[in-house]
């Protein structure tokens, strides 16, 4: 018999999986808004140009660049979140068990080389990277491409943020690097909560700090992808410092990226085959760990 406090324990354990999508979105759409005010009211900085062609011309550019990343980063997230990762409806290829292959005791079933257990989404994952708290969902065969994707557009739109808000940091130091704009930068809720600081001033410096953190993070995030991309590791192999399917940088990158690597990471729509079936693999080094 279940228990009351089971299934409240249910539901405060499936709200908080969905919270980090939840505040991810709400920062994603924050801080476009934002960008979005300071193309459209007020830039350019000279008066006389807010007037003139060629501001119209900057701001249709600016807003077009900055959609574009916001269309992608949505697209490959949702498509991230739709591409199921794990062995489910996989053939597994029945007896033909080889070398690299582990059996798992919790899926009941032997699972191919580079597939491992996830106990967050309880399911074996091909090829699995790691669990992505901030999605909620395990990196693995067939959704890392929509992955290392979105995390290049959130990357490369942090920075367009954090290049636009250079305004803001200007306008805040603007007299000097003081004790009230050191803590309007430094701790912008405790400035709103005592009154030192109107609601608007507050936005402006809790997103632009957010942009400028989000950008260092995501930076180590995407560099740290790719090197393993380039390198043909999963993180679980890099922890090991094992790399015994590496095929060569072009081959490696067409392997997680697929057949139409040059084009794919523009639109999620663009179709790029993956070489492989995320059960059969090359070995080109030792699997053991280097010790």
């Amino acid at each position: 018999m279940v228990t009351l406090g089971s299934r409240v324990w249910c539901r405060v354990e499936k709200t908080c999986r969905h919270l980090p999508i939840v505040l991810n979105t709400v920062l994603v759409f924050s801080i476009t808004a934002e960008v979005s005010y300071l193309v459209v009211v007020e830039a350019p900085l000279e008066p006389e140009l807010k007037k003139s062609d060629w501001s119209s011309t900057w701001k249709s550019i600016h807003l077009f660049a900055q959609y574009f990343m916001l269309v992608n980063i949505t697209w490959n997230a949702l498509l991230f979140l739709r591409t199921n990762p794990s062995i489910r409806g996989v053939f597994l290829g029945g007896d033909m068990v080889g070398q690299g292959w582990r059996y798992c005791y919790t899926c009941e079933t032997h699972t191919p080389p580079r597939c491992s257990h996830c106990y967050d989404c309880n399911v074996c994952v091909l090829r699995r990277d790691h669990h992505c708290v901030f999605f909620g969902q395990c990196v693995g065969f067939r959704n890392y491409r929509y992955f290392l994707s979105c995390l290049f557009f959130m990357w490369a739109g942090l920075l367009y943020a954090v290049v636009m808000n250079a305004e803001v940091f200007i306008v805040i130091l603007k007299e000097g690097v003081t004790f009230h704009s050191f803590m309007l930068l430094l701790v912008p809720w405790i400035m709103l909560v005592t009154g030192q600081v109107t609601a608007q001033a507050f936005a402006f410096a809790f997103i632009a700090d957010t942009c400028v953190i989000g950008f260092l993070l995501v930076s180590a995030f995407l560099f740290f992808h790719v090197g393993l991309m380039v390198r043909g590791q999963t993180t679980r192999e890099w922890y090991s410092s094992r790399r015994p399917y590496s095929l060569g940088i072009l081959a490696n990158v067409r392997e997680c990226l697929g057949e139409c690597w040059f084009l794919c990471w523009i639109c999620p729509l663009i179709p790029s085959v993956l070489p492989g079936d995320g059960i059969h693999f090359k070995v080109t080094g030792s699997l053991e760990p280097v010790r």
